[in-house]
């Protein structure tokens, strides 16, 4: 059983909010009954209606992509630059599972199932992300203590990650390691390594838990197969109760 005004979101018909208008506008029926009352539970067997057109369900779906860089992961842009979805089928309403940055590339989910969604990203389920983090700078012994016991900034604090040194070249002081975090917070990467000192040159997200890209190019993607989604979901049960 789910909330009446979700049910309709999920639908694709309009957002939960102004769902939440058309019931309380008296244009929405379950089972043929006006139904105007915020927070009616409906299941998957009940009729509903919306300006006397019945609404049907919306299948989930689930993609993996290799995000190229010089794309936002949001529906639009108002400077013109390409999103992900020009990548995607257009006559579904998906969206990015987190976001990478404009200038970032890699592992990507999209799905449109917000509960999905949500579970793959909270940071109380625990989804480890690995990037490949190109440094401008060396990252010395005492960054990798701190980062795998736990960054502290003077305003966040970071769960403790995992590192591992790809390439160190001193010549043209930069670095180029494995990064594991399992929380996923605005420009995270970029700003730990600010934190230390150091600048990101380019940063690749290998893995989203256990999912990589290597059989696709960037810009492709492929729908997740059953046994995947399942996987993450039982994944994120487990990592909830760490």
């Amino acid at each position: 059983m789910e909330r009446l005004q979700k049910v309709i979101a999920q639908a694709g018909i309009c957002s939960r909010r102004k769902a939440e208008e058309l019931i309380l506008d008296g244009k929405v029926k379950v089972n043929g009954k006006v139904c105007d009352v915020l927070g009616t539970k409906v299941s998957n067997q009940d009729s509903i209606e919306i300006n006397g057109n019945v609404i049907s369900k919306e299948e989930k779906v689930y993609y993996i992509m290799n995000k190229p860089k010089g794309c936002l992961c949001t529906s639009s842009d108002d400077k013109g630059r390409k999103t992900v979805l020009d990548y995607m089928p257009q006559n579904q309403r998906i969206f990015s599972v987190g976001r990478l940055d404009y200038d970032t590339s890699g592992v990507l989910l999209l799905t449109n199932d917000g509960q999905f969604c949500n579970h793959m990203i909270h940071p109380r389920y625990h989804l480890e992300k690995t990037y490949v983090v190109n440094l401008q700078g060396i990252l010395s012994d005492d960054d990798i203590k701190q980062l795998r016991r736990g960054l502290k900034t003077k305003t966040e604090k970071y769960q403790p990650a995992k590192v591992f040194v790809l390439q160190k070249d001193l010549t043209r002081n930069r670095t180029q390691f494995e990064l594991t975090i399992s929380e996923g917070k605005n420009h995270q990467v970029k700003n730990m390594m600010l934190a230390l000192g150091h600048e990101v040159r380019r940063l690749h997200r290998v893995k989203f838990a256990f999912l990589d890209v290597k059989d696709l190019r960037a810009g492709e993607y492929r729908r997740l197969k059953p046994y995947e989604i399942k996987q993450l979901n039982r994944l994120s049960m487990e990592g909830e109760q760490k």
